[in-house]
């Protein structure tokens, strides 16, 4: 963490309110409080997938939290007050701060209504819903999500676009996504590190300065580009510059607003990087839809059982379902955090959209100074302007070099303008 050196006294109020709230929520792990351990999945399996997993308020109340609610509630709540106090009612790094101390208690009070239908609806206030509407008249994401798997079906009966198969053992993959990192990174003060673990159930997963990968697991060279732009050049890259932020040190820590341009970037840089695929895709599609089905009433079996239908083994559709249900129950409302991932993507084009045809280019990269939230981007600028936040250190080149983006949204926002419906009966002849 930086120090103190040289601030005057309203940054280093600014910087002491800000580290109170980055130490705050150091114990409350969102993750780890909704998994399910794998006694259920072994059950599950055990029953051939014919029972609801054994989920309800008492397994949750068997695995406290890490930290007292009510306690922790209080301190937020504390710390929002003496912002107001000490910073006002419309200082406008004081405003981004009180919302996060109402997000974390937000946050809290979903945990604390693991299992119930309350901790559904307040995943629903905190990432959303798969029935939200992303402008008036616009389509929904369950709509989005049944469009793409339109799409995916269509590439699918072609039988040629299979996924390359996966040649790289864990010890390979790791040294050849050090390699590409340390390009971007550095490789002399060994900024981020990647090694193997046995510890986690994903095939790799990101931490403030790290990545991990799973000893046994195997992949194919698109898989270790989707985890260089994904989890290095996002949300490593914008850890790292949270952490080198001088005074707004909150920036190092996100609450779950900042989840949507996280994964919405990272999406975003999959895409523009050509890191994505069509199965990469097909798996965050069928996240929102499982959601969706969630939403309107499906339970935990009828959801494996969509997972089933698509050719997923047992084991891998319980994996898939638990997704949405973590934290609730089997036939409760979902956790929609996996939203993100189709939310942010559109929510993030759409912003760079708007700011190449207003000329404002210089908010983009703004994007990576940490974990930043889309609301807060004006501020951020303002914030860049008068010295308490520092630009982001690390870019990836895409948003380092604007001009081939600024180009791509051009014409990206002409071609808005035109029907596809009218553009398909034209073609008909010719396609």
């Amino acid at each position: 963490m930086n120090s103190h050196t040289a601030l005057d006294g309203y940054q280093l109020v600014v910087r002491a309110l800000s580290d109170r709230i980055v130490e705050a929520q150091t114990p409350i792990r969102v993750l780890d409080a909704v998994k399910w351990d794998d006694s259920i999945r072994q059950g599950f399996l055990k029953h051939k997938g014919r029972e609801l997993p054994a989920i309800d308020r008492s397994y949750y109340d068997s695995r406290p939290l890490a930290f007292d609610p009510a306690a922790k509630k209080l301190e937020f709540q504390n710390i929002e007050r003496d912002i107001t106090r000490q910073l006002g009612q419309f200082n406008p790094v004081g405003q981004i701060m009180r919302r996060m101390c109402r997000e974390y208690r937000m946050v809290i009070r979903m945990l604390e209504a693991r299992g119930t239908s309350d901790f559904g609806l307040i995943s629903q206030e905190l990432y959303g819903a798969a029935s939200d509407a992303f402008h008036a008249g616009d389509p929904t994401l369950a709509d989005l999500g049944l469009m793409f798997s339109g799409y995916l079906n269509n590439i699918d009966s072609r039988g040629d676009l299979k996924d390359e198969p996966k040649t790289l053992s864990a010890k390979d993959a790791v040294a050849l996504l050090q390699g590409r990192l340390n390009l971007v990174f550095g490789e002399s003060d060994s900024t981020i590190r990647v090694f193997e673990s046995d510890g986690i159930l994903a095939d790799a997963a990101a931490g403030a300065d790290y990545i991990k990968i799973r000893s046994d697991a195997m992949f194919n060279e698109r898989d270790v580009k989707a985890l260089e732009v994904h989890e290095g050049l996002v949300h490593v890259a914008t850890t790292l510059n949270g952490q080198n932020q001088p005074i707004c040190t909150f920036l190092a820590k996100g609450p779950p607003s900042s989840t949507v341009t996280q994964e919405g970037l990272a999406i975003l840089m999959e895409v523009i990087a050509f890191a994505s695929y069509p199965s990469r895709l097909r798996k965050l599609t069928n996240r929102t839809r499982a959601i969706h089905m969630a939403e309107q009433g499906a339970d935990f079996l009828q959801v494996c059982d969509f997972y089933r239908e698509q050719g997923f083994s047992l084991e891998d559709s319980y994996s898939n379902a638990s997704r949405a249900f973590r934290g609730s129950a089997p036939d409760g409302l979902p956790f929609t955090k996996d939203l993100s991932y189709l939310k942010g993507f559109i929510m993030i084009y759409n912003y760079i959209q708007l700011a190449v045809r207003k000329g404002k280019l210089e908010q983009i990269p703004l994007l990576f100074c940490g974990k930043t939230t889309l609301e807060d981007m004006r501020t951020l600028r303002q914030l860049v302007d008068e010295g308490l936040v520092s630009p982001p250190r690390y870019l990836p080149q895409q948003f380092r070099d604007l001009n081939s983006l600024s180009a791509w949204m051009c014409f990206s926002n002409f071609l808005n303008h035109l029907s596809l419906d009218r553009i398909e009966a034209d073609y008909a002849n010719i396609l």
